[in-house]
């Protein structure tokens, strides 16, 4: 453990944040944002890109070396190489990621790419136009595809990260293992998880770690696992020819134990878990002319307090319906997945 990082109760230390600069997104997908109308964060409440930067800065000095950028969409937001330039430029940011559905991924990858990004991750969860238009209420296929096919020869190791659905797209994990390859990516592979607006979520339409192995293996042989010390969410796995996948089983194999990350929505409320239904307003202390030695100690205090494991709680429950019932996801946005950057 380097100095200045902090632990919480059970010893897992603050490393990753998520940042999301917006809850704007040009898709709507059903495992995300499956209702025909929501509440948009107020304009002024969101972050401005110094405030984000002060943020990190802050977050930087208590051990945190991840940063990823989310949204909603993170593209929708205006001059983002500027705020990614800015953070990559921070000797201490050691892996500068992004999440995005690529819909404009085409027109900005060179940007990202010069503005010093690090890693990327695209959302794709099909590659048929129907069930595009289906899960996402547009059909962009084309335009994804085409963002991951400029991205892919600038940034190694690009991810493309699909949610697997039982009765949706579980027939197509060879496929995309097939598209991933042939792109030089990495295919991710999420069990559905019942968190924020996934009000359409059910445990029998979740396709659990075990059952896509299956799927894999009837298709390539048994995949080998990879041994790794990480605490990355994904457990990867080898084809015999050197194709490497993963999958996160965050519904059926929780990995709360080694969870190092929490997240900072649009407008500055910090949650430390994907379950919470709380968070901490940080944007309030910034502009109520806090100093970045007392959001800090904030900081500090709230993570050392924390004992999250909203995922393993999950598994417990008996009669397991959708986390958040649809009339509070109205009244609180900040509970919805897209605000807060999943």
């Amino acid at each position: 453990m380097k100095p200045g990082v902090i632990q919480d109760v059970h010893g897992r230390p603050l490393r990753n944040l998520r940042v999301s600069v917006t809850d704007r997104c040009n898709l709507r997908c059903a495992y995300c944002m499956p209702e025909p109308d929501y509440v948009w964060l107020p304009r002024d409440d969101v972050l401005r890109f110094e405030e984000i930067e002060t943020l990190v800065d802050i977050f930087l000095d208590l051990g945190v070396d991840k940063v990823r950028l989310t949204g909603g969409e993170p593209l929708l937001r205006r001059d983002l190489p500027v705020l990614v330039r800015a953070l990559a430029e921070r000797g201490r940011v050691r892996d500068l990621a992004l999440t995005t559905n690529g819909v404009l991924l085409a027109d900005h990858a060179q940007a990202l790419k010069d503005a010093g990004l690090h890693r990327l991750t695209v959302s794709l969860d099909t590659l048929q136009h129907d069930r595009f238009r289906s899960l996402a209420r547009f059909d962009e296929l084309d335009r994804v595809i085409a963002g991951i096919d400029a991205a892919s020869p600038l940034f190694g190791g690009l991810k493309i990260d699909t949610v697997v659905i039982r009765g949706v797209n579980e027939d197509e994990l060879v496929d995309l293992i097939e598209f991933g390859r042939a792109r030089n990516a990495e295919v991710r592979f999420i069990e559905y998880m019942d968190v924020g607006g996934a009000t359409q979520w059910s445990m029998d339409r979740v396709v659990s770690r075990t059952q896509m192995l299956d799927a894999v293996a009837r298709r390539y042989g048994p995949p080998a696992p990879i041994i790794e010390d990480s605490s990355a969410p994904a457990r990867r796995y080898r084809l015999d020819d050197g194709t490497v996948f993963g999958i996160i089983a965050s519904t059926t194999a929780p990995f709360c134990s080694d969870c190092d990350r929490s997240r900072l929505t649009a407008d500055g409320m910090w949650y430390l878990c994907l379950y919470a239904t709380e968070g901490k307003d940080l944007r309030r202390a910034l502009r109520s002319g806090a100093a970045p030695a007392e959001v800090a100690s904030m900081i500090r205090s709230v993570w050392e307090q924390r004992r999250d494991r909203g995922a393993e709680e999950r598994l417990t429950t008996g009669a397991r319906s959708p986390l958040i019932p649809l009339d509070r996801l109205k009244r609180d946005p900040h509970l919805e997945m897209h605000t807060r950057g999943g």
